[in-house]
This record gives C-alpha cells, structure tokens and sequence, in this order.
C-alpha cells in the first residue's frame, strides 16, 4: 500500500495520495473580501496548483464537494465551475449550503483525483 501525505501540520494535510488516488483538503479563498465568482476563482486556481503538485490535474477529478454560505449564490458559483470543469469530463458531484468556519467565506471545495496512468 503506498500511503503519503503533503503540506501537512499537525493538524491537515493538504494533499493526501493513496495508490493512484489524490484526496485534496478543503480549499478556501485566500481574499474573503471577494465576491462569490472571486473567491471561488481563488479556490479553484489552488485546487489546480494542489493537483498538480501530485501530479494530476482536473482532467482526472472522481469526485467534488463543494459548501457554500448562501444557495443564493449557486448559480455566480456554478459559472465558475461550468467555465473550469472539463465539459466532457465532469466528476460527480455534490453541493450544499452550510456555515463554513469563517463568516466570510463563501465557499469551500474538497476534490479526489484519479493520477494519471504512466
């Protein structure tokens, strides 16, 4: 079983690889000052610079969660998504409206990613 973990505390790992999958933590943005398209830019730019640190990319994603603050917000968020997923290579997905852990946030994403074949 090959088991590693990286940009860890002792608290989290950010980036977490078992055999040939990539778990990637929660991702939140770095400016909560942004609206819901900034910030979530801003998460998905750090999931794309946390794939490929391990060597994947969104081309591979298996699965997504994503926590908002407010479902009036899904669709500025869905945008963004819809502009970054891969169309024809979309993983499953789930979103839902919760308190994240600072007020300002508006959005937090977990993604799991296959590594490509060699």
């Amino acid at each position: 079983m090959s088991l590693s973990h990286h940009d860890s505390n002792t608290r989290m790992s950010q980036i977490t690889i078992h055999n040939d999958t990539v778990y990637l933590a929660g991702q939140v943005p770095a400016d909560d000052t942004a609206d819901m398209q900034g910030q979530t830019e801003q998460v998905l730019a750090r999931i794309d610079e946390l794939l490929d640190r391990a060597g994947t990319s969104k081309e591979h994603l298996i699965a997504v969660q994503i926590w908002i603050a407010s479902m009036t917000e899904f669709e500025q968020m869905n945008a963004v998504w819809d502009d970054w997923v891969v169309a024809d290579r979309p993983p499953v997905r789930a979103c839902v409206e919760a308190r994240l852990a600072k007020p300002e946030w508006k959005v937090e994403i977990m993604v799991t990613a296959a590594l490509p074949e060699a």
